[in-house]
């Protein structure tokens, strides 16, 4: 025999709906509590970022310290409605930071022949300051990292490359490195810049078949070292350009 739907499923989907429109309405209340708290933010972080303008501009370790505020709280300075993101839009800094993005390019690509377009952090630094002069401030590797961000739609492959032992790299071909290349470039960084298969030997365990290929990939195909073919002591030893220090 069929039994019709009872009182209890009736004040089942009574109750259900009326769960459901309390749902939203707090999903509401909360998305507009949300809106309100970022305006208030957003017009918080504006006041002192246009109050402290000429302090982030003119002092690195200021400006390290506003970086670093607004990535504590998740806001990439460079992201915003504008070009050049907020450094733009609230500090003013747009040209500042593409010119820095033009001089990083000119000392990557006037380097680029002898070091196969793979520069050293620090030596990437002390060339832009150089070049900048006194009077344009200095520069540390947080302005550097933040302006190859902004030459990154260019596709031109610029990047900034982690080798280990606290050590950067900036690459500015479009190549890929591969994991044996990386770990040549962290322990040449240790060297000086010099190189040799007994390195990766004992340091790295390395066969020395495996060492020999990844050195002479790293000669002949992708133009990163040079060969010193009558070492004093090994007979052949390897010389990457990017993790020798270049007095210029």
């Amino acid at each position: 025999m069929h039994r019709g739907v009872g009182l209890a499923a009736f004040d089942k989907e009574q109750l259900s709906q009326r769960f459901a429109e309390l749902s939203s309405e707090l999903s509401k209340t909360q998305v507009d509590n949300l809106q309100s708290q970022l305006t208030q933010f957003r017009t918080a972080l504006s006041h002192f970022a246009t109050t402290h303008r000429d302090s982030i501009r003119r002092d690195p370790a200021f400006r390290h310290a506003f970086q670093q505020m607004c990535s504590s709280i998740g806001v990439d300075p460079l992201a915003g409605p504008r070009k050049g993101g907020w450094w733009a839009e609230m500090l003013g800094m747009g040209d500042w930071q593409y010119e820095l993005g033009v001089q990083i390019v000119d000392v990557c690509v006037s380097t680029r022949e002898r070091n196969g377009g793979v520069i050293e952090m620090g030596e990437l630094v002390r060339m832009v300051s150089k070049l900048r002069g006194v009077e344009s401030g200095v520069v540390t590797e947080e302005d550097v990292t933040r302006s190859i961000k902004t030459l990154q739609p260019l596709g031109a492959g610029y990047e900034v490359l982690d080798v280990g032992g606290g050590k950067k790299m900036v690459r500015s071909v479009v190549k890929e490195l591969d994991a044996d290349q990386a770990v040549i470039l962290a322990e040449a960084q240790v060297e000086g810049g010099r190189i040799v298969e007994a390195t990766l030997e004992n340091r790295r365990g390395w066969t020395r078949e495996r060492a020999r290929a990844a050195l002479e990939n790293m000669l002949l195909r992708d133009g990163l070292c040079w060969l010193d073919s009558q070492d004093e002591h090994y007979g052949r030893a390897y010389w990457v350009p990017s993790a020798m220090r270049w007095d210029e």
